[in-house]
């Protein structure tokens, strides 16, 4: 199957690029850099002057979408959010353009979303069926995000919505910075530690992208989340567990918020976030532990 992945370069997208390339599939990954082919990926060069990348994608039969700026890429001025929220617009509404241009469209189109779209709480828990959403940035720009890339829908492409939670990986994504603390010998409860963690392992990530290509029946949002999430209080426990290390110097609500700003809302503010849609067509899960995911990440 030929397979076009923006963001390809990105956390997820190496990760999924190398479950893809095992399973034997020719990939296109989309890049600012110039084209070219190399390790057996065709690098295309799009979102530059004079690009016009549905040249080289003509016969492509899937394309997901990863492309956006980080949201651990710096602190949440008003320039960083624009800069987040203008890449996934951009991005995807390029991905429909494209996709208008090719002479036969992808049967399915998988975009990147977040479970930030639900609203936080330390009491409800979201399914694929709630249709009460965020209203602060991060939800709002979700939101849009999704809004956009079902525009694909009317071509006739399956548009599949994999609403992330927060992606452990061993030297990228949410961990890393999680694990110094205890590293210090300082590591604690953040915030309250009531809120939830809808936690997934870099693996299950990729993979459950790779389920949304080739199944038919998942279409529109579906959340990537380990069965079981965590209150931050019981995961920084489980992390000091897995290390070896005491869980015991606690990190205030108002020194994150000075500390990150409204960034903090990412560390202090959480959704219980179940993988119904996942679970229900049979997607089985390497890790859906949190003591399992980290003893294979650590």
């Amino acid at each position: 199957m030929k397979i076009a992945i923006a963001g390809g370069t990105g956390f997820v997208g190496e990760a999924l690029t190398k479950l893809l390339q095992k399973q034997g599939h020719e990939i296109f990954i989309l890049s600012r850099s110039n084209s070219k082919y190399e390790n057996g990926i065709h690098y295309v060069q799009w979102l530059k002057e004079g690009a016009r990348p549905e040249n080289d994608l003509e016969g492509i039969e899937a394309v997901v979408n990863l492309a956006g700026v980080s949201l651990n890429a710096g602190r949440w001025t008003k320039k960083q959010k624009k800069a987040i929220y203008t890449s996934r617009m951009d991005a995807t509404l390029e991905i429909v353009r494209i996709l208008e241009q090719l002479k036969t469209t992808p049967k399915v189109l998988v975009n990147a979303s977040a479970v930030g779209i639900y609203p936080p709480s330390t009491e409800t828990t979201y399914d694929e069926n709630t249709s009460h959403y965020s209203k602060d940035f991060l939800g709002w720009t979700v939101h849009d995000w999704e809004r956009h890339a079902k525009r694909a829908e009317k071509l006739g492409v399956r548009v599949a919505l994999a609403r992330f939670g927060v992606i452990l990986g061993r030297d990228n994504g949410a961990l890393p910075s999680m694990l110094l603390p205890y590293k210090l010998h300082v590591g604690g409860t953040i915030g309250t530690g009531k809120q939830w963690l809808s936690w997934v392992h870099i693996e299950d990530v990729a993979r459950a992208i790779y389920f949304a290509i080739t199944n038919p029946s998942i279409q529109g949002p579906f959340n990537v989340t380990a069965p079981h999430a965590k209150r931050m209080k019981e995961f920084g426990q489980t992390i000091a567990s897995v290390m070896g290390r005491r869980h015991w110097m606690p990190v205030p609500s108002i020194a994150m918020r000075v500390a990150l700003g409204e960034q903090s809302m990412l560390v202090l503010e959480g959704q219980h976030v179940l993988p119904t849609v996942l679970q229900a067509q049979n997607f089985e899960f390497q890790f859906p532990h949190l003591q399992e995911a980290l003893e294979n990440l650590l």
